[in-house]
């Protein structure tokens, strides 16, 4: 097949993929993942049933995918955000902190067990460790500039970071999300010299 052809109907698989992908984020959205449908995936997306089976098996695909997508562009901001020039390691890492807590919160408004099934698989795992890494690295500029306290190793305090913050999906306002975010952030402060356990 000419070069042409092929991408032409690479490009029309991608725009059907994506419409479908966003018509299920329009309705998880406003409806919770739960309610999604094909046959709503279907009117929402103006794409054919047929056509959308041809794409995905099941409401459980179309899922999958659509969760895939909103993981990786949630590592695209962590990581735009752990490499924005200017500031300190220390800045980013709280940039990339609250960030990381404003998903975590944003996640649980669509409800634990939607999101608990959705939220596993190689693709979760995958962007866990990718966060981890980029945390734990971080944590170690911020080490080196003397912002963060070098008694606990930087993979340690990352793990402690991410599950602080995760427990922003437990909080019910943005300013209480900033409070945690600030409390996790003031445990990595370096201690007075000889404060060390």
């Amino acid at each position: 097949m000419p070069k042409l052809w092929n991408d032409t109907i690479e490009e029309h698989r991608r725009a059907v993929r994506d419409a479908v992908l966003d018509a299920t984020a329009a309705l998880a959205a406003e409806h919770g993942p739960r309610a999604v449908t094909m046959s709503r995936i279907a009117t929402e997306s103006g794409i054919g049933r047929a056509t959308l089976y041809k794409y995905f098996p099941d409401v459980d695909a179309v899922l999958t995918a659509w969760h895939e997508r909103q993981v990786t562009a949630h590592l695209r901001l962590l990581t735009e955000l752990r490499h924005r020039p200017g500031g300190t390691a220390a800045d980013r890492l709280a940039a990339v902190l609250d960030a990381y807590a404003g998903i975590q919160r944003r996640r649980a408004a669509h409800g634990a067990e939607p999101s608990a099934l959705l939220h596993r698989g190689e693709h979760v795992d995958h962007a866990h460790r990718h966060l981890t890494a980029l945390v734990r690295d971080l944590l170690t500029e911020a080490v080196a500039e003397g912002d963060v306290r070098s008694d606990v190793p930087p993979a340690e305090l990352a793990a402690y970071c991410l599950h602080a913050t995760g427990a922003a999906a437990d909080v019910h306002s943005q300013a209480a999300v900033r409070r945690l975010v600030t409390v996790t952030l003031d445990a990595l402060r370096p201690g007075p010299p000889g404060d060390s356990p």
